[in-house]
């Protein structure tokens, strides 16, 4: 069963750490190395104990502890060959780059990883489904638009990850950012606001959802009040109302959490084959028309 814990999310620092039995994987390491540190031993994980690092962008938030965090740990750094070449330039010390190509699915110890393009104002930006035998987590960061393949991917996931950055209301009566900020904020490769962040949960949701946990929440232009409230009554009234809607802070990492129920088990049929269910995502390139809104 994966486990899965955000150590902080938001503009200041993104990064969030995925367990199964045997592996365990760091999603981005926008934080100082030493609040990774920090943020791993209280959510119970050693820091010399994980097996790699796996990023959705370089963008500083993302990747800014990177260096310092692996300059003790000869880690695995996973990411679009487009994103190594800018992150690679500001980090010295020892790591394997593992370099793929969006779209493409590959296997850190006993988790298989999918990754597929989002659209953001990065080099080459993904988002990840992350399986094991009996659960999946879908993984987008920073994220501008909604899209069809966004959709498609993270359709039938046990836990979903999503940034709901701002409440549009709040963006535009803010008075301390400029008009082109929030242009850009809200443009198809800014960031998702709770509406969207609901949109896309409500298209993902299954019986199988267990979880959302929403991310990069704006300091001054959203509160988690006012998005997991936002997002639960969208999944109330699409039927999906057992999904648990919480907010990841900026402070503080959140509790150690199972990706799916407990009693989730693998459905086979008379002959003891597995039973794929109709949500279930294929790994692998996907066809251009998935982008299609």
């Amino acid at each position: 069963m994966l486990r899965f814990a955000v150590l902080g999310s938001g503009s200041s620092g993104n990064s969030a750490v995925l367990c199964s039995g045997q592996t365990r994987i760091l999603i981005d390491a926008g934080l100082s190395a030493r609040q990774l540190c920090l943020r791993l031993e209280k959510v119970g994980i050693d820091p010399d104990s994980l097996d790699a690092v796996v990023l959705t962008h370089e963008h500083s938030d993302h990747v800014c502890g990177l260096d310092v965090f692996c300059r003790k740990r000869k880690l695995a750094v996973y990411s679009c060959a487009h994103t190594c070449e800018i992150v690679r330039e500001s980090v010295k010390s020892e790591v394997i780059w593992r370099q793929f190509v969006a779209g493409d699915g590959f296997q850190v110890g006993d988790i298989d990883v999918e990754s597929f393009s989002v659209p953001h104002d990065a080099v080459d930006p993904v988002g990840f489904v992350f399986r094991s035998r009996k659960s999946s987590l879908g993984f987008v960061s920073d994220i501008g638009q909604v899209t069809g393949m966004v959709r498609h991917r993270l359709r039938g996931v046990n836990t979903l990850f999503v940034e709901a950055n701002y409440d549009e209301v709040m963006l535009q009566n803010d008075l301390r950012r400029p008009w082109a900020t929030k242009q850009r904020i809200a443009s198809r490769h800014g960031h998702l606001s709770n509406e969207q962040a609901a949109e896309l949960t409500v298209a993902a949701a299954s019986p199988k959802m267990f979880r959302v946990v929403l991310g990069h929440l704006s300091s001054d232009c959203n509160t988690a009040e006012v998005a997991s409230s936002f997002v639960s009554k969208e999944l109330e009234a699409a039927g999906s109302g057992h999904v648990s809607v919480t907010c990841a802070s900026q402070r503080e990492p959140m509790e150690m959490c199972e990706v799916a129920k407990s009693d989730v088990q693998k459905e086979v049929d008379r002959t003891g084959n597995p039973v794929v269910a109709e949500d279930t995502q294929p790994s692998g390139y996907t066809t251009q028309a998935e982008w299609s809104l």
